[in-house]
């Protein structure tokens, strides 16, 4: 994801608060976009969906 899109809506959990210290995801059309949400002109990953889901399960693990 090199090139930022305007028509992509990005998000946040909203048990995020204010803190500032989030990520954003993005629904693309193969993959799920994440990027710091302090930064959304900066660096992004594109994640394809099996690494997603394999992300967020690991993480609630935790």
């Amino acid at each position: 994801m090199t090139q930022p899109n305007a028509h992509v809506a990005w998000r946040k959990s909203k048990r995020s608060g204010d803190g500032g210290n989030c990520v954003e995801v993005a629904d693309l059309t193969v993959a799920v976009g994440v990027r710091d949400s302090k930064d959304p002109d900066g660096p992004r990953l594109s994640l394809s969906r099996d690494q997603w889901i394999h992300l967020t399960a690991t993480l609630k693990s935790l």
